[in-house]
């Protein structure tokens, strides 16, 4: 007889929720959360947290996947608890979790980010390519253990080397779900504040600076200076030499700035001490304690990993893994291929696919400034390219408060964000809503209505 009750409550939450992997993790809600083998030898993790929204089955709901930037940096930790996730860095409650509207799929990628990992170092992703291939592999993984999300709305949204990432994962999924080998139903792509371009990411330091009154004229030319050394090394297509040189172009940047957030260019930093602590890194180190740690505060990057290692770790039960161990290699493993493009990738989802594409950029961001997101985007070569220069600008008003712009044409669309720097779902949470009501129909306004 328990038996029986046992089977009658695991229908019963199948057809309530459409969920029978559902299960108690860190924060509230819903969760499920495990390891899919994309290739021999690289395991990649997820963790997906089910909406809390009062719904007949989760499946009703969209599911958005979060990629993170990097390479290196892990959704599971920063993304879910610095920017989106249901509970914030310190355990309290998050008002503007994406979990109150939709599914969201955190995914540590590449392999070696954040609880994914590698049995050996020729395991490693080198290539965007072997990255977005990754990807759909986990989806095939995941949709074997979550057939209930098949039909589901599938969205990706990203941030910054993310930006790289999403597009090509993009791609090869829906090539993919036409070939017939997943099933899916793949529907948009959003890039934030994206290092899709990365030399129309670093050309335009300079002039934003400049204009913001952060450097002056003499400071804009030596920056400026130093980004054309590293333009010229990305058109010999020498990609090591070009990131190393991306490295010097941050220092000059931090020298004449004073040490300037690359993050937020408003956010209050230790000035000249600021300065002195990266001057004293090698380009690596320097490198990789900006684009991977986010932040030169060791102290909010140890209260993340104490986080992960401890609380998380042991409510997910994963004792065999530490967190963030392999992420310094991935990020080494992939310096031949950080300055690469992927604006190519951006033209054939727009001229190939249905998919619908957009960017989505912050006023305060300086790493992937807003003016560089525009250049690329203008030098796109696509079918409604002249439409989409020829379109209308309009304002974002979420709750009368004017959020930022957007400008659209076909399947494309940018978003200009106000009050934000890179991290934008964090910065901007109102802004942020309007981008997913456009995507998924779903969203918050400032009050936390639907």
């Amino acid at each position: 007889m328990s038996g029986l009750l046992i089977s009658f409550a695991v229908l019963l939450a199948l057809f309530n929720y459409g969920a029978v992997n559902a299960r108690t993790g860190y924060g509230p809600g819903e969760q499920d959360w495990g390891f899919v083998d994309v290739r021999e030898g690289a395991h990649m993790f997820y963790w997906l947290y089910y909406t809390t929204a009062n719904v007949t089955k989760y499946a009703d709901r969209p599911l958005a996947i979060w990629l993170q930037g990097g390479p290196g940096s892990s959704s599971t930790g920063f993304g879910n608890f610095e920017e989106l996730g249901p509970v914030d860095l310190y355990g309290d409650y998050r008002e503007w979790t994406w979990v109150k509207d939709m599914n969201v799929l955190f995914i540590d990628s590449p392999v070696g980010s954040g609880f994914s990992y590698v049995d050996s170092s020729s395991y490693y992703t080198t290539t965007n390519k072997q990255i977005a291939l990754d990807l759909v592999e986990l989806m095939k993984g995941f949709y074997a253990l979550h057939p209930e999300f098949k039909q589901t709305p599938l969205h990706i949204f990203c941030e910054s080397y993310g930006g790289k990432m999403a597009p090509e994962f993009a791609l090869e999924l829906y090539y993919a779900i036409q070939r017939g080998e997943i099933e899916s139903n793949f529907q948009s792509v959003a890039l934030g504040d994206p290092w899709t371009s990365p030399i129309d990411s670093v050309l335009s330091w300079a002039p934003y600076l400049l204009q913001l009154g952060i450097v002056d004229q003499d400071g804009h030319d030596k920056i400026e200076a130093a980004a054309l050394k590293t333009k010229n090394l990305v058109d010999g297509e020498k990609w090591t030499q070009a990131t190393l040189q991306w490295s010097l172009t941050q220092s000059v940047v931090l020298r004449e700035s004073k040490g300037v957030d690359f993050y937020n260019v408003e956010k209050p930093t230790r000035g000249d001490k600021y300065l002195r602590l990266l001057a004293e890194m090698n380009p690596e180190e320097r490198m990789y304690n900006t684009l991977v740690h986010f932040d030169i505060n060791e102290d909010r990057v140890k209260l993340l990993e104490d986080l992960m290692r401890g609380p998380v770790t042991e409510a997910l039960d994963i004792t065999d893994i530490t967190w963030g161990a392999q992420r310094k290699t991935t990020f080494n493993q992939l310096m031949g291929d950080l300055m690469k493009p992927a604006v190519h990738i951006v033209e054939e989802l727009l001229n190939s696919t249905t998919v619908q594409v957009g960017v989505y950029s912050g006023s305060l961001d300086l790493i992937c400034a807003t003016l560089g997101a525009v250049n690329w985007i203008g030098s796109m070569k696509w079918n409604d390219r002249d439409k989409y220069l020829s379109s209308p600008r309009v304002g974002i008003t979420v709750d009368h408060v004017l959020e930022g712009y957007q400008k659209a044409a076909g399947n494309f669309s940018m978003f200009w964000v106000k009050r934000s720097g890179h991290m934008l779902p964090a910065d901007n949470p109102a802004a942020m809503s309007h981008i997913l009501q456009h995507y998924t129909k779903f969203g918050l306004d400032r009050r936390g209505r639907l």
